[in-house]
């Protein structure tokens, strides 16, 4: 039987993520953690100055629930961007301290798919299709802001996303 590990995804807002942890969870026999999903499900979508601290506390949330996950026996993927090294590192260190493997799975994409899949999403956002982030101008210059990419030697599995498929909703 398989060694179970938590599953990193990081990438842009809009990339791909969410897409790409459906088709992998099924591969993996894996469940899909996100934050998002949570988010959207308890508050509304305009939290302001909120949203920070109400995803810190939803993040921990689900950094105690891998755990339980893990030792049922079910690997895990952790669908929340880690934009930032700082907390991939963190990340890895958690689950390091708990003996557990990790991988990150980079998403990438390049800017003229990434336009179109943020569009496809918002469009489906606006018509009540999908729940996720509507991300106008201001959001994305403020998520890309803050996107560190990550190293090459950070990385375990790079997945370029430079397909814009018609049925992919990010």
């Amino acid at each position: 039987m398989p060694m179970q590990k938590v599953i990193l995804l990081c990438g842009k807002i809009g990339c791909g993520k969410t897409t790409y942890a459906h088709r992998l969870k099924t591969m993996q026999n894996a469940v899909v953690l996100s934050c998002d999903e949570i988010m959207l499900a308890l508050f509304p979508q305009q939290l302001g100055d909120q949203h920070d601290i109400l995803a810190h506390r939803t993040q921990h949330f689900l950094f105690s629930k891998s755990l339980e996950l893990i030792h049922a026996g079910i690997s895990v993927i952790l669908d929340w961007g880690f934009w930032q090294k700082t907390h991939r590192d963190a990340a890895k260190a958690f689950y390091a301290a708990h003996q557990i493997p990790c991988e990150l799975h980079y998403i990438a994409v390049s800017d003229p798919i990434w336009k179109q899949y943020l569009a496809k999403r918002n469009q489906l956002v606006m018509d009540g299709c999908i729940s996720a982030y509507f991300v106008d101008e201001a959001l994305a210059h403020k998520c890309c802001a803050l996107f560190e990419p990550p190293l090459p030697r950070e990385v375990d599995v790079f997945y370029q996303n430079d397909t814009f498929l018609s049925d992919d909703i990010p």
